[in-house]
């Protein structure tokens, strides 16, 4: 659970400083600290940053820890307004963890700066400190570490923006709380259940295309995958929300692996540690659409998770079987380890078809490939876009959320390291030579030509944590979806359907 908000109209001076075990004081960038008025303790920030012979405009990029008389401890950090918001959120990140390093009940925060600094910044470091402060499961008899419970702002902000930054904090916990959770307890089965109780719970449909049902479809792709498994529990999940002014419809789709052994491909042990996390892009998608939800955005959201294991048994699917998709298409599979894309083709399909109506965007979340990964490394995720301005808008979305994405080429030309002698396309190839532009080749075929987009999530998991998020787990793709649903909307919908957009 996030931590209960508290606004004080008082700044957060030496009097709240006194009373406060645990702060956080933001300040407007400047070269002296004399520059600044109202800051608290200056004599003994002065002193610190003496003592670590460091210039006051540095801690824009390294926070500095003051110790006060009555025993709490200060954080001072500097925002640099020209920076990037992931520069941003990275050093409040990194100044927020010096405090909950004391797991503290209790932190206060106070924003110094003018009427637009103090609004963003707080907003930010609001975010971090909700995100950071909520604890994702561990299973330790004796774990001992505390959640943050209570948050006090000492500043004024709008009530509709802290809970738009709420709903952000408690999306992206979301999709890191369900990547975190081991794979005994998040099986397909119990997967499936919490998804209908989120949907009970805020009035969402749901619907649910299980093994028997897929089977009598004729989704070969997303069977093949997941007929290895001994519970035959794998089903598509279609959640739809629908908001009364709803002018534009997305369908976001996700990968939800909940294991992948690799099939018969078997991984080797260092590569199949952590598999548990192959559901991320199911959980980004997840949250993504509980946040555009409780944000009030005005566009219909269906999310379609791919629910599933890769298991190997004498019933898994194996090289060089040929499986015909749910759109008639034939599949000759190459490699079992690369079944992200299989079940991802029959959920395009359904989320392309959109249940009668087609989306205006089909947006698709999952941890694909390890050649994005040895591409970009875990700090940037990678997006295919069906066309360049969609392209432009995701590298756009990524540098206002602090997310950032890098675009890929998807050319047609691609495609001929797929052609099969035997079936209408190949799966994948054995030599892995661009194996994620491969992947999103092969996706693409499955998207009915609307306008797509894929994330190939290589930023879930950054060892210390990426931007606003401490955790290796980052619940990258919540944040920018919403900013690029954001963006989207003021472009594609109706004039009197566009979002607000909030201050800069």
């Amino acid at each position: 659970m996030l931590a209960k908000l508290v606004q004080i109209a008082k700044p957060l001076d030496e009097a709240a400083l006194a009373k406060s075990l645990h702060s956080l004081i933001v300040l407007p960038l400047a070269k002296k600290l004399e520059s600044i008025a109202g800051v608290p303790q200056r004599e003994r920030l002065a002193a610190v940053l003496k003592r670590r012979d460091m210039k006051a405009e540095e801690l824009a990029k390294s926070p500095a820890a003051v110790h006060l008389e009555h025993g709490g401890l200060c954080v001072f950090v500097m925002m640099d307004a020209a920076k990037t918001p992931f520069e941003r959120y990275t050093v409040l990140r990194k100044a927020v963890a010096l405090l909950l390093e004391e797991q503290p009940r209790e932190l206060a925060i106070g924003v110094l700066g003018n009427d637009d600094e103090r609004a963003e910044f707080a907003r930010q470091a609001l975010y971090v400190a909700w995100a950071n402060g909520a604890r994702l499961p561990v299973r330790k008899k004796k774990d001992g570490v505390k959640p943050l419970q209570t948050l006090r702002l000492h500043g004024r902000l709008a009530a509709a923006e802290a809970e738009r930054v709420a709903a952000m904090a408690r999306a992206n916990f979301l999709a890191r709380e369900l990547t975190a959770l081991p794979p005994n307890e998040l099986t397909p089965a119990r997967y499936r259940e919490r998804l209908r109780r989120l949907a009970r719970s805020r009035g969402w449909r749901c619907e649910e295309y299980d093994m028997k049902r897929l089977r009598r479809m004729g989704a070969g792709a997303f069977v093949a995958v997941a007929q290895g498994s001994a519970d035959q529990d794998a089903a598509v999940v279609h959640l739809s929300y629908r908001p009364r002014t709803a002018r534009g419809r997305i369908a976001l789709v996700g990968k939800g692996i909940c294991f992948d052994t690799g099939g018969h491909n078997l991984k080797p042990a260092k590569y199949m540690h952590g598999m548990h996390e192959d559901m991320n892009g199911s959980a980004v998608a997840l949250g993504l659409m509980q946040a555009l939800a409780e944000c009030g955005a005005p566009v219909a959201v269906d999310a379609w998770l791919a629910i599933a294991q890769n298991h190997i048994s004498p019933q898994a699917y194996k090289q060089n079987d040929i499986v015909t998709a749910l759109d008639g298409t034939t599949i000759e599979v190459v490699h079992t380890d690369a079944e992200g894309r299989m079940v991802l083709a029959d959920t395009l399909t359904l989320a392309a078809r959109g249940a009668g109506e087609p989306p205006d965007l089909i947006v698709d979340f999952a941890t694909l490939t390890g050649s994005m990964i040895y591409a970009l490394g875990s700090r940037y995720a990678g997006v295919f876009a069906s066309n360049p301005e969609l392209a432009r808008l995701a590298v756009a979305a990524g540098e206002a959320s602090g997310e950032r994405v890098c675009p890929f080429p998807l050319d047609a030309d691609y495609e001929a390291a797929l052609e099969s002698k035997v079936a209408d396309i190949k799966q994948c190839t054995l030599d892995g030579e661009a194996d994620h532009i491969l992947a999103a080749r092969f996706l693409k075929r499955f998207t009915g030509e609307r306008p797509w987009l894929h994330v190939d999530l290589s930023a879930a998991n950054c060892s210390g944590g990426l931007g606003a998020i401490g955790s290796d787990i980052t619940g990258f793709g919540v944040a920018w979806g919403v900013e690029l649903v954001e963006q989207w909307s003021a472009v594609n919908l109706p004039l009197a359907a566009r979002p607000r957009r909030r201050a800069a």
